[in-house]
Protein backbone atom coordinates (compact mmCIF):
# COMPACT_ATOMS: atom_id res chain seq x y z
CA UNK A 1 0.00 0.00 0.00
CA UNK A 2 1.49 3.28 -0.88
CA UNK A 3 1.90 6.41 1.76
CA UNK A 4 -0.37 8.61 1.71
CA UNK A 5 0.73 12.00 0.43
CA UNK A 6 0.44 15.45 1.05
CA UNK A 7 1.43 19.32 -0.10
CA UNK A 8 1.37 21.63 2.87
CA UNK A 9 2.51 25.63 2.30
CA UNK A 10 3.65 27.58 4.86
CA UNK A 11 6.10 25.16 6.84
CA UNK A 12 8.57 27.24 7.98
CA UNK A 13 7.08 27.96 11.53
CA UNK A 14 3.61 27.66 13.15
CA UNK A 15 1.03 25.79 11.93
CA UNK A 16 2.83 24.32 8.82
CA UNK A 17 6.23 23.21 10.54
CA UNK A 18 3.75 21.09 13.46
CA UNK A 19 1.56 19.80 10.42
CA UNK A 20 4.34 19.13 8.70
CA UNK A 21 6.14 16.83 11.32
CA UNK A 22 3.14 15.59 12.55
CA UNK A 23 1.60 14.07 9.97
CA UNK A 24 5.02 12.63 8.79
CA UNK A 25 4.72 11.11 11.91
CA UNK A 26 1.82 9.36 11.22
CA UNK A 27 3.35 7.69 7.92
CA UNK A 28 2.37 10.39 5.58
CA UNK A 29 4.28 11.19 2.51
CA UNK A 30 4.62 15.26 3.07
CA UNK A 31 5.88 17.91 0.97
CA UNK A 32 6.58 20.95 3.16
CA UNK A 33 7.00 24.21 1.09
CA UNK A 34 8.04 27.43 2.37
CA UNK A 35 8.66 30.87 0.60
CA UNK A 36 12.51 30.94 1.26
CA UNK A 37 14.74 28.40 0.07
CA UNK A 38 17.16 28.60 3.51
CA UNK A 39 14.01 27.59 5.47
CA UNK A 40 13.43 24.45 2.86
CA UNK A 41 16.88 23.75 3.31
CA UNK A 42 16.57 23.79 7.24
CA UNK A 43 13.59 21.10 6.83
CA UNK A 44 15.31 18.62 4.68
CA UNK A 45 17.92 18.47 7.77
CA UNK A 46 15.23 17.46 9.64
CA UNK A 47 13.62 14.77 7.38
CA UNK A 48 11.15 16.45 5.28
CA UNK A 49 10.79 16.51 1.52
CA UNK A 50 10.96 20.06 1.14
CA UNK A 51 10.90 22.69 -1.39
CA UNK A 52 10.24 26.36 -2.53
CA UNK A 53 6.84 27.53 -2.85
CA UNK A 54 5.67 31.03 -2.69
CA UNK A 55 2.16 31.50 -3.57
CA UNK A 56 3.45 35.63 -4.79
CA UNK A 57 5.09 33.78 -7.69
CA UNK A 58 3.94 31.89 -10.17
CA UNK A 59 6.43 30.28 -11.54
CA UNK A 60 7.53 28.79 -8.11
CA UNK A 61 3.92 27.26 -7.70
CA UNK A 62 3.68 25.61 -11.35
CA UNK A 63 7.66 24.18 -10.24
CA UNK A 64 6.17 23.10 -7.00
CA UNK A 65 3.40 20.99 -8.22
CA UNK A 66 5.96 19.85 -11.34
CA UNK A 67 8.31 18.79 -8.49
CA UNK A 68 5.48 16.97 -6.63
CA UNK A 69 3.57 15.38 -9.41
CA UNK A 70 7.31 14.04 -10.46
CA UNK A 71 8.21 12.27 -7.15
CA UNK A 72 5.22 10.34 -6.71
CA UNK A 73 4.44 9.27 -10.32
CA UNK A 74 1.47 12.16 -10.80
CA UNK A 75 -0.64 11.35 -7.67
CA UNK A 76 -1.40 13.35 -4.28
CA UNK A 77 -4.43 12.50 -2.00
CA UNK A 78 -4.19 16.08 -0.23
CA UNK A 79 -3.53 19.42 -0.05
CA UNK A 80 -3.28 21.82 2.94
CA UNK A 81 -3.31 25.53 1.89
CA UNK A 82 -1.76 27.56 4.57
CA UNK A 83 0.72 29.95 4.44
CA UNK A 84 -0.80 33.68 4.74
CA UNK A 85 0.23 36.69 6.65
CA UNK A 86 -1.62 40.47 7.62
CA UNK A 87 -1.05 43.84 6.68
CA UNK A 88 -2.79 45.60 9.70
CA UNK A 89 -4.34 49.22 9.51
CA UNK A 90 -7.44 50.90 8.96
CA UNK A 91 -9.36 49.85 5.85
CA UNK A 92 -8.84 54.08 4.78
CA UNK A 93 -4.42 53.59 5.33
CA UNK A 94 -5.02 50.37 2.85
CA UNK A 95 -2.84 51.34 -0.68
CA UNK A 96 -4.15 49.60 -3.57
CA UNK A 97 -0.76 48.02 -4.28
CA UNK A 98 -0.97 46.85 0.13
CA UNK A 99 -4.24 45.29 -1.39
CA UNK A 100 -3.04 43.72 -4.61
CA UNK A 101 0.27 42.12 -2.62
CA UNK A 102 -1.73 40.69 -0.02
CA UNK A 103 -4.40 39.31 -2.04
CA UNK A 104 -1.99 37.71 -4.02
CA UNK A 105 -0.05 35.87 -1.12
CA UNK A 106 -3.89 34.87 0.87
CA UNK A 107 -5.74 34.31 -2.00
CA UNK A 108 -5.21 34.63 -5.53
CA UNK A 109 -1.86 31.97 -5.12
CA UNK A 110 -4.25 29.17 -2.90
CA UNK A 111 -6.55 29.48 -5.95
CA UNK A 112 -3.87 29.21 -8.59
CA UNK A 113 -1.94 26.21 -6.47
CA UNK A 114 -5.45 24.66 -5.78
CA UNK A 115 -6.52 24.29 -9.32
CA UNK A 116 -3.26 23.08 -10.71
CA UNK A 117 -3.93 20.22 -8.52
CA UNK A 118 -7.62 19.17 -9.01
CA UNK A 119 -7.46 17.81 -12.49
CA UNK A 120 -4.65 15.11 -10.38
CA UNK A 121 -7.35 14.59 -8.10
CA UNK A 122 -10.26 14.15 -10.58
CA UNK A 123 -8.25 11.53 -12.64
CA UNK A 124 -7.56 9.40 -9.24
CA UNK A 125 -10.69 10.00 -8.49
CA UNK A 126 -10.16 11.22 -4.58
CA UNK A 127 -8.83 14.30 -3.05
CA UNK A 128 -8.46 16.20 0.12
CA UNK A 129 -8.06 20.33 -0.36
CA UNK A 130 -7.96 21.94 3.08
CA UNK A 131 -8.00 25.56 3.63
CA UNK A 132 -6.55 26.95 6.42
CA UNK A 133 -8.71 30.28 7.09
CA UNK A 134 -9.81 32.15 10.39
CA UNK A 135 -11.75 33.61 12.73
CA UNK A 136 -11.45 36.83 10.67
CA UNK A 137 -13.33 34.43 7.52
CA UNK A 138 -16.54 35.09 8.87
CA UNK A 139 -16.52 37.95 11.71
CA UNK A 140 -15.07 41.52 11.04
CA UNK A 141 -12.20 42.89 12.86
CA UNK A 142 -10.97 46.22 13.65
CA UNK A 143 -7.59 47.14 11.76
CA UNK A 144 -7.12 43.90 10.35
CA UNK A 145 -9.13 44.66 7.13
CA UNK A 146 -6.85 43.62 4.70
CA UNK A 147 -6.49 39.67 6.02
CA UNK A 148 -10.30 40.12 6.37
CA UNK A 149 -11.03 40.40 2.61
CA UNK A 150 -8.51 37.71 1.85
CA UNK A 151 -10.58 35.26 4.22
CA UNK A 152 -13.61 36.09 3.57
CA UNK A 153 -12.75 35.40 -0.10
CA UNK A 154 -11.06 32.75 0.76
CA UNK A 155 -14.26 31.17 2.16
CA UNK A 156 -16.71 31.95 -0.78
CA UNK A 157 -14.50 30.32 -3.28
CA UNK A 158 -14.14 27.55 -0.60
CA UNK A 159 -18.11 27.32 -0.23
CA UNK A 160 -18.17 27.16 -3.80
CA UNK A 161 -15.72 24.53 -4.47
CA UNK A 162 -17.34 22.44 -2.18
CA UNK A 163 -20.31 22.44 -3.57
CA UNK A 164 -19.25 22.41 -7.65
CA UNK A 165 -17.29 19.10 -6.46
CA UNK A 166 -20.02 17.46 -4.52
CA UNK A 167 -20.47 14.96 -6.90
CA UNK A 168 -16.84 13.39 -6.87
CA UNK A 169 -14.80 11.83 -3.75
CA UNK A 170 -12.91 15.53 -3.94
CA UNK A 171 -13.74 16.98 -0.29
CA UNK A 172 -12.89 20.82 0.28
CA UNK A 173 -12.54 21.57 4.12
CA UNK A 174 -12.37 24.81 5.99
CA UNK A 175 -10.11 25.25 9.38
CA UNK A 176 -10.73 27.90 11.29
CA UNK A 177 -8.17 29.08 13.78
CA UNK A 178 -8.82 31.43 16.43
CA UNK A 179 -5.70 32.22 18.42
CA UNK A 180 -2.70 30.22 17.65
CA UNK A 181 0.83 30.67 18.72
CA UNK A 182 3.12 31.64 16.19
CA UNK A 183 5.24 33.96 14.07
CA UNK A 184 2.14 35.68 12.52
CA UNK A 185 1.93 39.10 14.95
CA UNK A 186 5.77 39.24 14.38
CA UNK A 187 5.74 38.89 10.55
CA UNK A 188 2.31 41.27 11.01
CA UNK A 189 5.02 44.15 12.85
CA UNK A 190 6.82 44.02 9.38
CA UNK A 191 4.35 44.29 7.14
CA UNK A 192 2.69 47.27 9.32
CA UNK A 193 6.13 48.95 8.94
CA UNK A 194 5.87 48.77 5.11
CA UNK A 195 2.85 49.62 3.89
CA UNK A 196 1.24 52.08 6.35
CA UNK A 197 2.31 55.86 6.29
CA UNK A 198 0.34 55.52 10.05
CA UNK A 199 1.93 59.38 10.89
CA UNK A 200 -0.16 61.09 8.39
CA UNK A 201 -2.81 59.06 9.28
CA UNK A 202 -6.54 60.59 10.41
CA UNK A 203 -6.45 58.66 13.34
CA UNK A 204 -2.74 58.44 13.90
CA UNK A 205 -2.95 59.34 17.64
CA UNK A 206 -5.09 55.75 17.28
CA UNK A 207 -2.00 54.16 15.84
CA UNK A 208 0.32 55.53 18.65
CA UNK A 209 -1.99 54.72 21.62
CA UNK A 210 -3.34 51.20 20.82
CA UNK A 211 -2.37 49.66 17.44
CA UNK A 212 1.40 49.94 17.93
CA UNK A 213 2.17 49.41 21.06
CA UNK A 214 0.11 46.30 20.35
CA UNK A 215 2.56 45.39 17.80
CA UNK A 216 5.29 46.23 19.60
CA UNK A 217 4.59 43.48 22.07
CA UNK A 218 3.73 41.01 20.06
CA UNK A 219 5.23 37.65 20.98
CA UNK A 220 5.86 38.99 24.64
CA UNK A 221 2.67 37.45 26.06
CA UNK A 222 0.22 35.51 25.19
CA UNK A 223 -2.97 36.36 24.13
CA UNK A 224 -6.61 35.18 25.95
CA UNK A 225 -7.11 31.60 25.03
CA UNK A 226 -4.40 30.86 22.07
CA UNK A 227 -3.56 27.20 21.59
CA UNK A 228 0.02 25.61 20.46
CA UNK A 229 -0.31 25.13 16.16
CA UNK A 230 -0.89 21.20 17.22
CA UNK A 231 -4.50 22.04 18.54
CA UNK A 232 -5.06 22.97 14.55
CA UNK A 233 -3.21 19.57 13.36
CA UNK A 234 -5.39 17.71 15.42
CA UNK A 235 -8.45 19.34 13.09
CA UNK A 236 -6.47 18.94 10.44
CA UNK A 237 -5.89 15.37 10.79
CA UNK A 238 -9.49 14.35 10.99
CA UNK A 239 -10.47 16.72 8.13
CA UNK A 240 -7.84 14.11 5.99
CA UNK A 241 -8.52 10.96 7.54
CA UNK A 242 -12.34 10.93 8.43
CA UNK A 243 -14.27 9.10 5.96
CA UNK A 244 -16.87 12.02 6.43
CA UNK A 245 -14.88 15.22 6.96
CA UNK A 246 -16.89 18.14 8.35
CA UNK A 247 -16.90 21.35 6.00
CA UNK A 248 -15.56 23.65 8.74
CA UNK A 249 -13.49 23.17 12.02
CA UNK A 250 -13.39 25.60 14.26
CA UNK A 251 -10.17 26.17 16.63
CA UNK A 252 -10.44 27.83 19.73
CA UNK A 253 -12.59 28.94 21.96
CA UNK A 254 -13.02 32.66 20.77
CA UNK A 255 -13.87 31.02 17.40
CA UNK A 256 -16.71 29.19 18.58
CA UNK A 257 -17.98 32.39 20.91
CA UNK A 258 -17.84 34.78 17.45
CA UNK A 259 -20.16 32.00 15.71
CA UNK A 260 -22.80 32.48 18.02
CA UNK A 261 -22.32 36.25 18.15
CA UNK A 262 -22.55 36.05 14.11
CA UNK A 263 -25.55 33.72 14.32
CA UNK A 264 -27.48 34.69 17.21
CA UNK A 265 -27.11 38.33 17.62
CA UNK A 266 -28.17 41.72 15.21
CA UNK A 267 -25.60 43.20 13.58
CA UNK A 268 -25.71 46.50 15.65
CA UNK A 269 -24.96 44.43 18.80
CA UNK A 270 -22.49 42.00 16.96
CA UNK A 271 -20.61 45.27 16.11
CA UNK A 272 -20.18 46.58 19.34
CA UNK A 273 -19.21 42.74 20.46
CA UNK A 274 -16.63 42.88 17.80
CA UNK A 275 -15.22 45.90 18.29
CA UNK A 276 -13.74 45.24 21.79
CA UNK A 277 -12.05 42.00 20.93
Amino acid sequence: MRDRTILITGCSTGMGYDAAHSLKARGWRVFATCRAEADCERLRGEGLESFRLDYEDEDSIKAAVDEVLGRTGGTLDALFNNGAYAIPGAVEDLSRAAMRTIFEANFLGWHDLTTRLIPTMRTQGFGRIVQCSSVLGFVPARWRGAYVATKYALEGLSDTLRMELQDTDIKVVLIEPGPITSDFRKNARLEFQKWIDWENSAISAVYRDQLIPRLQAAGATKDRFELPASAVTQKLIHALESPRPSARYFVTTPTYMANFIRRLLPTRLSDMILSKG
